[in-house]
C-alpha cells in the first residue's frame, strides 16, 4: 500500500523538537508530511495518512524511545504499531560519541524506531545506508577512530546505531581509516597552519540537464566577463595576503566550477599565473584544474596547464554514450573525450580524473558497462563515480515535475545500485581503491557518491573538503572559507554569493568576513 503523508502527533514526556528526525526519515520512503495545520484523532485517519507519536522517557542513566505509528490499510482496517529502542547514558556512553548529546540521542532513536517500522509498514527498504543522511558519513568513523575504537568496533556501531548495511559499514570504514595518514588526528604534530585553496569559475559551455550547481554560460560581452575577472583577481590577491599574514602552508589547489577551461586560453593563463605566484610554495603537492566538459578545451589551453604546472586534471565525461550525451545537453561527443584525453595525457599530466554518473536518463546496466570498459581503455589515475541526485533547480527536476519527462525515463533503485557495481568492478580490475565518500540528498536509491585512485594518486583536496580537518579558503562566487582548529575541530565558515552580480557587488563584505574569520584562528585573537 502507498502512504502519502503523515502527521505528528504531540510528544510526550520531552520538549525535544523531533519533527525533522520522522520527517527526514519518512522522506526515505517518499512520505511527506501532511500540509494541514493540527493533529488528528486516529478515529479520522484516512487510507494513505501516519498517525506517529513519540514517547521520551529519561531518567539518570537511561533514555528510552518509543514510536507509534497508527495507519489504515487498503481495507481501511485500523493498525497501530509500535517500536522501542532504549540506551543507556554513562560514562561509557559518552565514549562511544563525545558530539553526540542527548537531544542528538532522541533524535537518532526517534529516526531508529520510524526507520524500523516503515520497513515493516511498507515491506520495503529505502537504501542501504540507513539513518545516515548526512553528506560526510566517513566524519562519525574518524570520530570513533578518534577516541580509539576499532574497525571492528565501528562498523557493528554503524549497523546498531545507525541501521546501516554491513557492505556500507565496512566500505565507509575502510576509506575512512585510508584517509588517517593524510587528515589531522589528535596526537599528531599536523599544526594548523596547514590549509587548500578553492577557485570557483562559474561559467559552462552549456548547462547540463541534471546540474544545480550555480553556474552560467559564458557571458558574450567581454566587459562582463572583464568585471568579473576583475572581481575574482581582487579575491586571489585579497586570500595570498591572509596566507602571507599568517605564514599558511597551502597544500593544495583546486580551480573548480563551472568549467574553468571554458574561459580562453589568455583568460586561464592569467588567472592560473597569479593562482601560482599566490599559493604555490615547497609544501604544495597538488594542483587540480577542471577540464570536466571536452569541448572547452583545446591545444592551446592544454599548453597553459603544462606552463602552470597543473599535476591533476579532471575530465567529467559522465557517460561514453552519446546517446546520453546529447539528452543530458553535452555539445561533444564520445569521440572528443577520447581525444582529449589523450591530448592531456601527451601534455605529461600526471594524474587525470574521470567522473560518471550512474541513473541518467535512458541507460541501464549494459550501458555502465560500455561506460567503463571505454574509461577502462584510457586508464586514468582517479575515476569519480556519481550517483544522479535529483536537484531542486536542475532542469531534470523541473522537467520531471512539469510532466515534460516521464518518471520511467530514469533507472530505478535497484538497476542504479547494480550499476554502482558495475563501475565498482572496473575500479578494482583497473588496482584502484576507494579513497573518499559523501553523500547528498535526493540521491537515486539513497545510495552515495564515491572516488576510486591507483595507488599513490589519491585527490588531497578531495579528502579534505570532505573531512573537514583542514582549513579551505573559498575564492570566487559560491565558495565558501571553511576555517578547522585542529586543537577542537571546530568549524567556522563564510561563504560567497552564488549569483555572480551579487558577488561582484559585495565582494569587499565578503572579504571583510573572511579576513574576520581567519584573523579569529591564526591571529592575535586565536580562538581558545
Amino acid at each position: 500500500m502507498k502512504f502519502d503523508n503523515f502527521v505528528l502527533a504531540p510528544n510526550m514526556g520531552t520538549t525535544v523538537d523531533v519533527l525533522a528526525a520522522v520527517r527526514d526519515t519518512m522522506a526515505l520512503f517518499k512520505v511527506a508530511a501532511a500540509d494541514f495545520p493540527g493533529s488528528i484523532k486516529v478515529s479520522e485517519l484516512e487510507a494513505g495518512s501516519l498517525l506517529v507519536a513519540c514517547a521520551v522517557q529519561c531518567e539518570q542513566d537511561k533514555v528510552e524511545v518509543k514510536v507509534t505509528i497508527d495507519f489504515c490499510d487498503s481495507k481501511n482496517n485500523r493498525n497501530q504499531l509500535t517500536a522501542c529502542e532504549y540506551r543507556l547514558i554513562s560514562s561509557e556512553h559518552a565514549k562511544c560519541d563525545e558530539a553526540e548529546d542527548l537531544t542528538g540521542l532522541i533524535r537518532r532513536l526517534v529516526r531508529l524506531n520510524v526507520l524500523a517500522l516503515m520497513r515493516t509498514i511498507t515491506k520495503s527498504n529505502p537504501g542501504p545506508w540507513g539513518i545516515l543522511r548526512g553528506v560526510r558519513p566517513t566524519k562519525i568513523v574518524h570520530r570513533l577512530l578518534d577516541q580509539g575504537f576499532s574497525p571492528s568496533e565501528i562498523i557493528t556501531r554503524l549497523e546498531k546505531e545507525y541501521a546501516a548495511e554491513t557492505c556500507k559499514a565496512e566500505l565507509v570504514t575502510h576509506i575512512a581509516i585510508h584517509q588517517r595518514p593524510v587528515i589531522a588526528t589528535p596526537g599528531k604534530n599536523t599544526g594548523n597552519k596547514k590549509v587548500s585553496v578553492y577557485i570557483g569559475i562559474p561559467y559552462c559551455p552549456s548547462r547540463c540537464l541534471y546540474c544545480s550547481f550555480p553556474a552560467y554560460v559564458l557571458p558574450e560581452r567581454r566587459e562582463q566577463l572583464d568585471t568579473f575577472l576583475r572581481a575574482i583577481m581582487k579575491d586571489i590577491e585579497s586570500a595570498a595576503n591572509l596566507v602571507a599574514k599568517f605564514d599558511l602552508a597551502v597544500e593544495n589547489i583546486y580551480m573548480g566550477g563551472g568549467t574553468p577551461t571554458s574561459l580562453t586560453a589568455t583568460d586561464l593563463a592569467g588567472l592560473l599565473a597569479l593562482i601560482k605566484k599566490a599559493f604555490w610554495g615547497i609544501t604544495t603537492r597538488e594542483f587540480t584544474v577542471e577540464a570536466g566538459r571536452p569541448d572547452s578545451i583545446d591545444d592551446e589551453k592544454i599548453d597553459v596547464f603544462r606552463q602552470y604546472g597543473i599535476n591533476r586534471a579532471s575530465i567529467n565525461p559522465q557517460t561514453m554514450q552519446d546517446k546520453t550525451l546529447k539528452q543530458i545537453g553535452r555539445r561533444h561527443t564520445v569521440q572528443d573525450i577520447i581525444d582529449i584525453f589523450a591530448k592531456i595525457r601527451h601534455a605529461g599530466v600526471p594524474v587525470i580524473n574521470m567522473d560518471v554518473i550512474a541513473g541518467l536518463p535512458g541507460e541501464n546496466q549494459a550501458d555502465m558497462d560500455d561506460t567503463m570498459r571505454q574509461i577502462a581503455l584510457l586508464n586514468p589515475e582517479n575515476i569519480t563515480v556519481h550517483t544522479l541526485a535529483l536537484k531542486r533547480g536542475s532542469i531534470l527536476k523541473e522537467s520531471l515535475s512539469a510532466g515534460i519527462l516521464a518518471g520511467q525515463v530514469l533507472p530505478n533503485e535497484e538497476i542504479t545500485h547494480s550499476m554502482l557495481k558495475i563501475a565498482a568492478a572496473y575500479t578494482a580490475k583497473m588496482n584502484m581503491h576507494p579513497y573518499y565518500l559523501y553523500r547528498q540528498k535526493y540521491m537515486t536509491g539513497n545510495l552515495e557518491n564515491v572516488g576510486y585512485a591507483k595507488p599513490a594518486t589519491d585527490c588531497f583536496y578531495n579528502i579534505q573538503i570532505m573531512e573537514e580537518r583542514q582549513t579551505i579558503i573559498g575564492i570566487g562566487p559560491a565558495a565558501g572559507t571553511k576555517a578547522v582548529n585542529t586543537q577542537n575541530w571546530r568549524l567556522q565558515s563564510s561563504y560567497n554569493a552564488k549569483d555572480v552580480f551579487s558577488y561582484i557587488k559585495n565582494l569587499d563584505i565578503y572579504l571583510n568576513e573572511r579576513n574576520t574569520l581567519l584573523s579569529r584562528l591564526y591571529g592575535d585573537h586565536e580562538e581558545d
